[in-house]
C-alpha cells in the first residue's frame, strides 16, 4: 500500500479540481473532509499518480445525483454517519487493491438509499411564521434553511357589540416547539388598523395563548397582537383588529360596571385584556364538566354547605333563647 503524503504535495491538478468543482461534491463536500478524500484517492491511485485526476473526477461525477438533496434538519448526524461509514469503507476497499470505478458508485448508490430512509422535510405552512420544524439541510452550499415566510401573520378581524365578550386566540396551524413557549400581547387603540409595531404598548396583565375583554367598550376598538416566543426568539406575531358595534344591552353593561367599581377591579388603562379563568358556570356548562368524580365533589360542598347552615342556625337558635 502507498505511504499517503501531506496536502502539501498535493498535485496541482487535484488542488484545481477542488477550486472550481467543489459544488458538484454536494453532500460529499459537506459530510467528508478534504483529507478523507484525498487519502481515499491516494489508497486508489498512489501517491503522485497521474490518475489521482481521474480518481478525484470518479469521485466527482459518482456523487453528482446528490447536488441538490435536501433533508430534514434534524437528520444530519444520521447523514453525517452514513458518510463516516462510507469513508472506511472505501479506504477498506482500495487497501485490497479494489477500483475506485466501481467503488465510486457503489458508495454513491449506498448513499443514496440512507437518504430515502431520513424522516421527510416537513412542507412549510403557510401564511406566516418561523417554523422550526420544517427546517431544512441543502448540500448545494452546505447550509440550513427554514420557510421563506414573514413572521406578521394577516390580520384577523373581530367584530364585538358593545358590553359583550371578545375572546382572542394566539394560535398557528404549524407545530410549535414543546417547551420555553411564552406569550406577550400589545394594543394599538384609537380604531387603528395596522402591522406597524410603533404604534403598539406592552398589555401587562395579558399572558397566555388566550385572552378576552368584557365588557367591550368603544375604547377598545383598535389592533391587539400576541407575540409567540420560543427561548426570547420570536416564532410568530398574530394581528387582530377589534371592531365594537351598537349599543350596550340594557342594564347589564351598568350593572357590570357599577359592580366593578364598588370591588375596586375595574381593569385601568393598557390592562383591558384579562387572562382565561372561566367562572363556575363557564366550567359547568361544558360538556366534560360533570364527571361522576365532579358529580361527587359537588355533593360534598353541598352536603357540607347545608351542615353548616344547620350548625350557624342553631347555634344562633341557643343564643336567642339564652338572651330571654
Amino acid at each position: 500500500m502507498a505511504l499517503l503524503a501531506p496536502g502539501s504535495a498535493v498535485p496541482s491538478a487535484l488542488v484545481a479540481l477542488t477550486v472550481f468543482r467543489a459544488s458538484a461534491w454536494a453532500c460529499l463536500l459537506c459530510f467528508t473532509s478534504y483529507n478523507e478524500r484525498l487519502q481515499i484517492c491516494q489508497i486508489f491511485a498512489g501517491l503522485e499518480s497521474p490518475d489521482l485526476g481521474k480518481c478525484e473526477e470518479a469521485f466527482t461525477d459518482a456523487f453528482k445525483g446528490l447536488l441538490d438533496t435536501e433533508i430534514n434538519y434534524d437528520e444530519r448526524s444520521h447523514l453525517h454517519d452514513a458518510f463516516t461509514r462510507m469513508t472506511h469503507s472505501l479506504q477498506e476497499v482500495a487497501a485490497a487493491q479494489g477500483s475506485f470505478r466501481v467503488a465510486f458508485p457503489h458508495a454513491a448508490e449506498k448513499i443514496q438509499k440512507i437518504i430515502l430512509q431520513l424522516k421527510e422535510v416537513q412542507a412549510c405552512i403557510p401564511p406566516c411564521g418561523l417554523q422550526e420544524v420544517a427546517r431544512r439541510f441543502r448540500c448545494r452550499g452546505c447550509y440550513s434553511t427554514v420557510c421563506d415566510l414573514p413572521l406578521d401573520c394577516p390580520v384577523q378581524d373581530l367584530t364585538v357589540t358593545r358590553g359583550h365578550q371578545a375572546m382572542f386566540f394566539c394560535t398557528v396551524n404549524f407545530q410549535l416547539p414543546k417547551e420555553e413557549i411564552t406569550y406577550s400581547w400589545k394594543f394599538a387603540g384609537g380604531g387603528l388598523r395596522t402591522q406597524d409595531l410603533s404604534y403598539f404598548r406592552e398589555i401587562p396583565r395579558a399572558r397566555g395563548y388566550l385572552a378576552r375583554i368584557r365588557p367591550v367598550q368603544p375604547t377598545h376598538r383598535g389592533t391587539f397582537s400576541c407575540v409567540i416566543t420560543h427561548d426570547q426568539r420570536p416564532l410568530a406575531r398574530l394581528y387582530f383588529f377589534l371592531n365594537v358595534t351598537g349599543p350596550p344591552p340594557r342594564g347589564e353593561t351598568e350593572l357590570q360596571v357599577a359592580f366593578r367599581e364598588v370591588l375596586r377591579w375595574a381593569p385601568r388603562e393598557g390592562e383591558m385584556i384579562e387572562p382565561w379563568t372561566p367562572s363556575l358556570g363557564e366550567l359547568l356548562a361544558r360538556p366534560e364538566a360533570l364527571t361522576p368524580g365532579n358529580q361527587c365533589l359537588l355533593a360534598v360542598a353541598v352536603a357540607l354547605a347545608s351542615a353548616s347552615a344547620t350548625v350557624l342556625a342553631w347555634i344562633f337558635f341557643r343564643w336567642y333563647c339564652s338572651g330571654d
